[in-house]
Order: C-alpha cells, then sequence, then structure tokens
C-alpha cells in the first residue's frame, strides 16, 4: 500500500505553475479538492516559459513534447481535454540527424517509413536490425511505464515484482549503448537511438539500457509541437486549471512555510499568508528543502546532470537542410561525455540540438523571420566554470557556436541575426537551479527509481514534492507524471464522479 497523505487535505497550495505544478493542480481539482497555485513569475510556465523579443517569442525551456496523452490525462481529471485547448501537430520527420561526415538521417516514428530511411542510408542489415530494436523498445515501454514510471516509491523492496525479471531479461541493466549495439552496428545509428540519455544527464555508455525507454518515446511514439509554442500547453494547462476552480495567484514569491509539528499549516509568501491543509512543492531541490528546513539523509551527495547554453537566434533567413528538430552530430562522441562529465570543459567538438520552430508555425516571428534555438550540452557549475566565469565565457561561446554551425552548412548565420537571447548555466542558477543545470539530478543508478529524492520527506506528512528532481524524473511526460503521482499522495488515487472523457492520443494530422 502506497503512503499517503493523512488527515484533512480539502485545500491544497501548489507552489509553481510549471508543467508539474499544474499536473498536480488538475489533478488534484478533478480528485474535488480545493487549490490554490502560487507562481513567482507573471505567468505560468516555470522552466517551460515564454521571452517575446523583437516580434520573436521564445520557448525558454523543452521544444519537443511526447507522448502528449499523458497531458490529456491532467485535462480529463477536470473533464476537459487537451485537443479541445491546444492545436498539437505531429512532427515528420522527428528529427533530422546531420553527422560530420556530410549525411543525413530523417528520423520517422511510423516503423516501414523507418526501415527504408535506414536501408537507404546504411543498407539493409542494418533496417533488419532497426526492425528488431523496434519491437525491444517497445517491450522495454511496457514492462516499465507501469511499475517503474508511472508509479510511487516508499521502499525498494517494491521492485520486487515479475515485472523486474522481465526487465532484466531484456537486459535493462546492461549499459544503454552496448545494448543497442546489438541490434545496430553503424555508430552513427546507435547514436541516434542512445543521445537521449542526456536527457537524463547519463552518458550512453554508462547509462543503464533500461533509459532507452526515452528513446521509445522520441522514435517510436511520435514528437509534436503545439501551435504557439511549447508555452502553449501549460498556457492551456492553468487556463483548465482556473476553469475547473483553481485559485491562481501569480507574481508571487513563496518565503517560508509556517507549521505545527509535522504538518504544513500555512504557505507565507510575500503577498501574506494562505492556510492549507496539505501543499505540493515544485522548485527545484534545494529550494524546496530550504523551505522544509531539512534536507533527506543520502550516503553520497546528489550528483547534477550537465547544464546547458541556449542560443535563441532571429533572423532574416533560414536553411533548407533544417528540419523542426536538427541534431548536428560532431565527430568525437565519447570523449564529450568526459568533457562534459568528468573534466568540465566545453565540448571540443560539439553535438548540437537545432530546434526551428517557425517551420511548423511561423507566427512565432515576424513575416519573412525565422527563429532558431541551439542548445548545446555543457559543464554544470558543479564540475565546470562556475556562475561568475560564464560573464565573460557566455560571449565567447555563443560566437564559436555560430563559427562552428557556419563551418556545417549554416552559411551566414553570424550575419542573418537580428534578435538573440543566450542562457548560460549563470542564468539557470540565478533561476535557483541547482550546480546550473535546468536537468536537475542526474539518472544514475542510485538516484532512479526508489533511489532517487522521493516526493515525500521524512518529518513533513503533509509536503509532497513534484518536478524534475523527485519521482519519476527528466523530461516534459515525467515531469507530468510526477505532478500526477503528487496529488495521488494526498487523494489516494480517489476521484469524484464527474464526467471524464476518454484519454486518447491527438488525431494525427497531414504535416505542414
Amino acid at each position: 500500500m502506497t503512503r499517503t497523505v493523512p488527515g484533512r487535505t480539502d485545500h491544497v497550495v501548489v507552489v509553481g505553475a510549471g508543467l508539474s505544478g499544474l499536473a498536480a493542480a488538475l489533478h488534484l481539482l478533478g480528485a474535488g479538492r480545493r487549490v490554490t497555485v502560487v507562481e513567482r513569475d507573471a505567468s505560468p510556465g516555470g522552466r517551460a516559459g515564454r521571452t517575446i523579443r523583437g516580434g520573436y517569442h521564445l520557448d525558454t525551456g523543452p521544444t519537443v513534447l511526447t507522448m502528449p496523452h499523458l497531458a490529456d490525462e491532467a485535462f480529463a481529471a477536470v473533464g476537459d481535454s487537451l485537443a479541445a485547448r491546444v492545436d498539437l501537430v505531429p512532427l515528420h520527420p522527428a528529427y533530422r540527424a546531420r553527422f560530420a561526415d556530410g549525411s543525413t538521417l530523417d528520423v520517422h516514428t511510423g516503423a516501414e517509413a523507418m526501415e527504408a530511411e535506414i536501408e537507404r542510408f546504411a543498407g539493409a542489415r542494418e533496417a533488419a536490425g532497426y526492425v528488431r530494436l523496434r519491437a525491444w523498445l517497445e517491450r522495454l515501454y511496457r514492462v516499465q511505464m507501469r511499475r517503474f514510471i508511472d508509479a510511487d516509491f516508499d521502499s525498494p523492496l517494491q521492485l520486487f515484482h515479475p515485472d523486474l525479471a522481465r526487465l532484466a531479461a531484456l537486459g535493462g541493466f546492461g549499459r544503454l549503448d552496448a545494448r543497442i549495439g546489438r541490434f545496430l552496428h553503424d555508430e552513427r545509428l546507435r547514436r541516434v537511438f542512445s543521445f537521449q540519455s542526456l536527457y537524463a544527464g547519463v552518458a550512453p555508455e554508462r547509462a543503464l539500457a533500461a533509459y532507452a525507454v526515452i528513446a521509445y518515446m522520441d522514435t517510436v511514439a511520435g514528437v509534436w509541437f503545439p501551435r504557439g509554442g511549447m508555452h502553449a500547453l501549460p498556457r492551456a494547462m492553468a487556463d483548465a486549471a482556473e476553469d475547473a476552480g483553481a485559485d491562481l495567484r501569480f507574481g508571487q514569491t513563496v518565503t517560508r512555510l509556517e507549521r505545527s509539528g509535522e504538518r504544513i499549516t500555512a504557505v507565507i509568501t510575500d503577498s501574506g499568508r494562505i492556510a492549507c491543509d496539505a501543499v505540493v512543492l515544485t522548485p527545484d531541490l534545494p529550494v524546496t528543502y530550504r523551505l522544509l528546513g531539512r534536507a533527506p539523509r543520502r550516503p553520497v551527495g546528489l550528483r547534477f546532470s550537465p547544464s546547458a547554453v541556449i542560443l535563441h537566434v532571429g533572423t532574416d533567413r533560414t536553411w533548407p537542410g533544417l528540419a523542426h528538430h536538427t541534431i548536428s552530430f560532431g565527430a568525437a562522441w565519447r570523449q564529450t561525455f568526459r568533457e562534459l562529465s568528468d573534466h568540465g570543459r566545453l565540448m571540443s567538438d560539439p553535438s548540437l540540438l537545432v530546434t526551428r520552430p517557425t517551420a511548423t508555425d511561423p507566427g512565432l516571428a515576424p513575416p519573412g523571420r525565422h527563429l532558431h534555438y541551439i542548445l548545446a550540452p555543457c559543464p554544470n557549475t558543479a564540475v565546470g566554470p562556475d556562475a561568475a566565469e560564464w560573464g565573460e565565457l557566455g560571449p565567447r561561446y555563443r560566437d564559436s557556436l555560430l563559427t562552428e554551425l557556419e563551418r556545417r552548412g549554416l552559411d551566414g548565420i553570424a550575419a542573418a541575426v537580428e534578435e538573440e537571447c543566450l542562457v548560460t548555466p549563470a542564468d539557470w542558477q540565478a533561476q535557483g537551479h541547482a550546480a546550473g543545470s535546468p536537468f536537475s539530478a542526474a539518472h544514475t543508478f542510485a538516484q532512479t527509481g526508489p533511489f532517487r529524492p522521493r516526493n515525500l520527506v521524512r518529518g513533513t506528512v503533509n509536503a509532497v514534492l513534484a518536478g524534475c528532481g523527485t519521482t519519476p524524473g527528466v523530461g516534459v511526460p515525467t515531469v507530468l507524471l510526477s505532478g500526477k503521482l503528487a496529488a495521488a499522495r494526498i487523494t489516494g488515487g480517489a476521484r469524484p464522479g464527474r464526467p471524464r472523457p476518454a484519454v486518447r492520443e491527438p488525431q494525427e494530422r497531414r504535416p505542414v
């Protein structure tokens, strides 16, 4: 039996209106709770925020949306639906991969299309390997989802279930890169199906093969983009929560928690006091633990994921070789991960994610203009340059990124820039993200599943955590689940008898 919050839980305060907080709020509302959401920013979104520069609408956080049915679950909790609130466009291809040798591969989520693309790219043997890999990814997802991802943990003993043996039989406790190599021999293809472990903060050669489930989400389940940008999702969730009766309070910073014994009795903001029966805390772990006045004891301190430099550029032109999402791989691979995680150095030959949201929604830029989002993994401030160093390092690294993209075929990109916004680990750290990383605690074995910081903290019986630092982890799908799991700790999973639409994926549209 999973632990739940004891006593009255009629009024719940959710701290933070990011994806996890909004998901928690919707699930709580659906279970009949009165909900107040407190957010320090002037609008919802958290990491999935929005900045407008010179008519360019910049998503400040994630750009890849997978598993949208998990967002639909949150809307459905209040009798609403994702499809009624957000116009989702399926991306075809989901990604385009460009390699240092000049070759390109379009990553399709349809089985037949991807098999044909791999046969064109690397031959029949690799295409046959992809078919086997896809079947393995599907089995891996089915075994993990309900038992190990969409689940609250109170003890490692909960791992002992027949699905654990099934996961072991699938090779889930081996190394990701080696497991992918059993299906694909072409190193370029192995990168396409293993780079996703970087989302979890671990290099493919060190990550558990179980984290290939992220590759399932990216390369099998499908990738979507909301019209209006990724920020359209939290905006719609906030609107649905408000329509369902939530009290949304923006521009208020939580300064402390008032308590009586082990119970939180009120949330204190810079605008006043909000009495509560329970609280959901979504800030990054150090901020949450500071509010609670204690941090769980761990034999070894938390290890945080590498960070990222993000360069948003609004340009007067674009480049035909770019898809909506393009991964530009450098020639180096393993050594760059060692540079990031072990040596605290910038990648000498970076692999970059270039997102062009105006490929799908031209309205995100002024007429005739284009928006590009360039993400470069970099060391976090615990192992690499500290926040102060990024003041000088950031502009120089910006120039080197544009130079590298020019070298890789984006001729004239530096001269085409009209508006820009550079985000470095110093900016993430200023926002309260530990070690200057927006990806929180890395998914090492000792920080995964029941070993990850739990969403219940000893010494406080009615506070529940949500967000990427706790169960189940980093990424849009898992953060949405964290809000659902936090709500279940408070409600016990019970829901009143309000009508709920069927949970389903949005209807697929033709690419635009």
